[in-house]
């Protein structure tokens, strides 16, 4: 509906130049009101754009972990992510933690560099939310495309007229000619040339690497292992004929029926389990001026991987049967080469078994993981001669080392234990009825 001042303007309009001036001001208006709208509509796009914008924050890791390094970014400036999908890796010393973007959307800046430390609650990234980047994705691809191919065709062309005009000069040959017959004078002297290229023959390179921050951790913990724990080591050699026996006539099916691999770290871990029922000493802690027993076993398994070595945790060992020790073993193994540990998977591990032999290790002497007081260190098993009833035979033997804390064992109780590990491999049906 026009307004009076409108319809006034058009009535003028028509009776000084027509119905042709009339329709010409009208189509005029209608342009100027719809570049008008489409100004007002991209300001409110533009404005609602800017607000859209979300700034993602370093996540919390854990209570004990303030900072991290951030290893990697999975995504860059301008890909679009779906939700839940990583953007980043933080180092820390003890995991790896992934950030994943909070929901759909592109990527807009990126606010620190690979190899940066980065503190919980800083600002990390900025996500524009919104759908459809796989669509967008793909048609920037197309677009990209013919613009390789145009490029050589232009080259082709520039290149030919070059190759033409130097073809015509003589007078260069010559002297390139000259040089040659000098360096034929020089090769008289090759004894001199020869000296330094013979020093060169073997590679000298040296390269600098920064530790990981697991690395620097591990290091950390280990010195202050040797510094805080007075450490003694015992061994004893274990006859392991009973429990390989007992494991080749019973993998087949165990792998059937459960599909877990019997190895040797669940007997050993429930082995030590039982010893530390007897010797409570060795699944002890010290803190403060007190002494900290427990009846639980939580046994930590020492796991190579290649950031270093992780021990997770398989709790109440004591508790479980060889097959679901096993299991557990395994499952933390696969977590563990994975790099998908948590802070959870290795906390609160009262006694550690490391297995050396896996490795070739024949002996060995392991450092106490603090606040622990012991270590039980497995090795290679190797056919040796022994005497059995007065005959020498040969029998498959592992030595076995247990580092401990002599400010909380004293040599007996040490020795002790590992005594009554040898017992219950060498006779696994002892073990396996708990007598």
């Amino acid at each position: 509906m026009l307004s009076a001042s409108r319809a006034s303007q058009l009535h003028r309009i028509a009776r000084q130049g027509g119905v042709g001036a009339l329709l010409r001001s009208s189509l005029a208006s209608r342009q100027t009101d719809a570049h008008l709208i489409a100004r007002l509509r991209n300001q409110f796009h533009t404005s609602q754009h800017l607000l859209a914008v979300e700034t993602v924050k370093v996540p919390q890791m854990a209570e004990s972990i303030t900072e991290g390094t951030l290893k990697a970014w999975t995504k860059g400036v301008g890909d679009f992510v779906e939700a839940d999908e990583e953007i980043a890796t933080i180092e820390t010393d003890k995991i790896d933690v992934s950030v994943n973007a909070p929901k759909a959307g592109k990527i807009v800046e990126l606010l620190f560099k690979e190899e940066d430390t980065v503190t919980v609650g800083a600002d990390l990234f900025r996500i524009e939310p919104g759908e459809g980047g796989a669509s967008a994705a793909s048609e920037s691809k197309p677009k990209e495309e013919p613009k390789p191919t145009e490029e050589p065709k232009q080259e082709v062309k520039k290149e030919e007229p070059k190759q033409e005009e130097p073809a015509p000069k003589k007078e260069d040959a010559p002297k390139r000619q000259e040089p040659v017959k000098e360096e034929k004078k020089d090769d008289k002297s090759t004894p001199i040339v020869a000296g330094p290229t013979a020093q060169a023959a073997g590679s000298r390179n040296e390269t600098r690497v920064k530790m990981n921050r697991m690395r620097l951790r591990i290091a950390e913990r280990l010195k202050q292992s040797q510094n805080a724990a007075a450490s003694l080591t015992t061994f004893n050699e274990i006859d392991m004929s009973a429990l390989m026996a007992l494991r080749n006539s019973n993998k087949e099916a165990i792998l059937k029926q459960h599909g877990i691999k019997l190895g040797f770290m669940s007997a050993f871990a429930k082995a030590s389990s039982l010893a530390l029922q007897e010797i409570k000493a060795a699944n002890a802690s010290i803190e403060g001026d007190e002494i900290v027993y427990r009846d639980y076993v939580d046994m930590s398994i020492a796991v190579a991987t290649p950031k270093g070595l992780v021990t997770p945790v398989v709790r109440n060992v004591e508790s479980l049967s060889m097959l679901q020790i096993e299991k557990e073993i395994a499952d933390m193994g696969k977590k563990a080469r994975d790099g998908k540990l948590t802070l959870e998977d290795m906390a609160g591990g009262t006694f550690t078994i490391s297995n050396g032999g896996v490795f070739g290790s024949l002996f060995g002497t392991p450092i106490i993981n603090l606040p622990q007081s012991a270590v039980l260190g497995m090795h290679a098993v190797k056919d040796k001669p022994v005497v059995v009833d007065g005959q020498i035979v040969v029998r498959p033997v592992m030595v076995v080392a247990l580092t401990y804390d002599h400010r909380l064992l004293d040599g007996r109780e040490a020795v002790t234990f590992l005594v009554r590990v040898k017992e219950y491999i060498e006779n696994p049906a002892k073990m396996l009825l708990t007598l």
